[in-house]
């Protein structure tokens, strides 16, 4: 047998050494690469996911300053646009993604406080420009009243036809400049600027009539069963309400068609109801001249239109203030219908025609026994004027007859709940048959009799009143050299 060398056997095991350990690294090789393959698989799927992740972060940027930009140069215009005019449309986000976002809600709350902020000082602004106004012409209401007791004295001073005519259309100008100053301060939150005494309904509403150009289409019905009057603190705001409502019937009413006023009594109060036969108004006119005749909500300057209508709104100022109402509809004429209506508790009374006779300018009411004397302010053509708005037409009345004994009256009977106050005078029935017959057989006066009637007793009660100031009297000769 053949023997193998030492040598060669060591070499043999060397090499299965080195065939075992090149084995075991060939092994460790691959698993490493195959762990590298996978890094690198997951590297390139994050930074696959990276750059997903920045693009869409980018977008969003994008996104986000476009809103912004739409903020700034649409919602935010449009949201200042609409606070002065809420119909105009606010729009909402451009990205419907960002509904209910973060996004969403920052901006809105941007929207809000800028909206809080021009709110607050328009306020202000309007605030300081009412005040600006109400004093102004609270000044020039005072010299405008000065101007107008000016003019009646003159009126009473001179006898010269022309020279009366002539101060008559003055004191006419002067009444519309006085009456659009009274609307703007009432408008401003000031006062009305004239107290009067209780006046007959019927006496305050002549008066706002006389106030108006075009008064001579006007045709008043008195159809109250009592000599219903409205206390002195609520009487020149109602005759500025019933004033502005009778220029709006006039101003949109043909100039040929008249305008026709109907006084009515009811159990707990009186109306003054407006008819006329012009152009009408759609139902969103209507609301909205019911939100300013309502006087609920505060009112901006500028939102009175340009120029400024203030005549609803000066009423609904006095109608929150004073208690009454004022409702406008559709007239059955085709027009517009408004009524005033004023509560008897607290605003009306009921007077004494023996003491306080009710002027002759005045409309008779509907009784039974008198005729009923339909009135229209003055006749196309007359010269006569209507009587002065600014004062009571009762203070020209003719003097009242000596005050009866306390026997004569009756106590005042006490009214059922929402009833207006009664006071009644006991007249003997010899007395009450004279009446009836005086009255049977009067005719009704002319409106040409009644200016002739009136002119003479502002004449005669200038004289007493010059008279009873141990004055001689005025001449007509003196009046017209003076």
């Amino acid at each position: 047998m053949t023997s193998i060398p030492e040598a060669l056997l060591w070499c043999l095991s060397a090499g299965t050494a080195a065939a075992v350990v090149l084995a075991a690294l060939s092994i460790r090789a691959r698993g490493q690469r195959a762990g590298l393959r996978t890094r690198l698989s997951a590297a390139e799927e994050q930074n696959s996911a990276t750059l997903h992740s920045n693009t869409e972060l980018s977008a969003r940027l994008r996104a986000t300053e476009a809103e912004i930009r739409h903020l700034a140069g649409t919602r935010l215009p449009d949201l200042t646009l609409a606070l002065a005019h809420p119909h105009v449309p606010v729009p909402g986000l451009k990205d419907a993604r960002f509904s209910g976002t973060e996004t969403d809600h920052a901006l809105s709350a941007v929207l809000e406080q800028v909206s809080d902020a021009i709110t607050k000082e328009r306020s202000r602004v309007d605030a300081a420009a009412q005040s600006t106004l109400r004093g102004a012409t609270t000044t020039i209401q005072a010299l405008l009243y000065q101007l107008q007791t000016a003019l009646q004295e003159m009126q009473h001073r001179y006898d010269d036809p022309s020279v009366a005519q002539d101060l008559l259309n003055a004191d006419f100008l002067n009444e519309q400049a006085l009456r659009r100053i009274q609307a703007t301060g009432v408008v401003c939150g000031a006062w009305p600027g004239l107290t009067r005494e209780d006046s007959y309904l019927a006496e305050l509403v002549v008066g706002a009539t006389s106030r108006l150009r075009g008064y001579e289409r006007v045709q008043v019905s008195n159809q109250l069963r009592d000599p219903v009057a409205v206390v002195a603190r609520a009487v020149e705001p109602i005759a500025i309400v019933v004033t502005e409502l009778l220029a709006n019937a006039l101003h949109h009413s043909h100039r040929e068609l008249p305008v026709t006023i109907t006084l009515q009594q009811g159990n707990r109060g009186a109306s003054v109801i407006v008819d006329d036969y012009g152009v009408g108004m759609h139902d969103d006119e209507i609301k909205a001249a019911m939100e300013l005749l309502s006087g609920d909500d505060s009112l901006l300057l500028t939102q009175l239109g340009d120029p400024p209508r203030s005549g609803f709104a000066a009423a609904g100022q006095l109608v929150r203030q004073y208690g009454f109402g004022v409702h406008v509809e559709p007239s059955p004429y085709g027009g517009v219908r408004a009524v005033v209506y004023i509560p008897g508790d607290p605003l009306l009374t009921v007077l004494d025609e023996s003491t306080q006779p009710m002027s002759v300018m005045a409309p008779l009411p509907h009784r039974s026994g008198m005729p009923e004397r339909s009135h229209s302010a003055l006749p196309t053509g007359a010269t006569t004027p209507p009587p002065a708005a600014s004062a009571p037409a009762a203070s020209a009345a003719p003097a009242a007859p000596a005050a009866p004994s306390a026997a004569s009256y009756e106590a005042p009977a006490q009214p059922a709940e929402g009833e207006l106050p009664r006071r009644r005078r006991r007249k003997p029935v010899s007395e009450l048959d004279e009446s009836a017959e005086r009255t049977d057989s009067l005719p009704p006066r002319s409106p040409e009799e009644t200016g002739s009637r009136w002119a003479a007793l502002q004449r005669g009660t200038e004289s007493g009143r010059a008279a009873a100031q141990s004055e001689p009297p005025r001449s007509p000769e003196g009046n017209a050299q003076s």
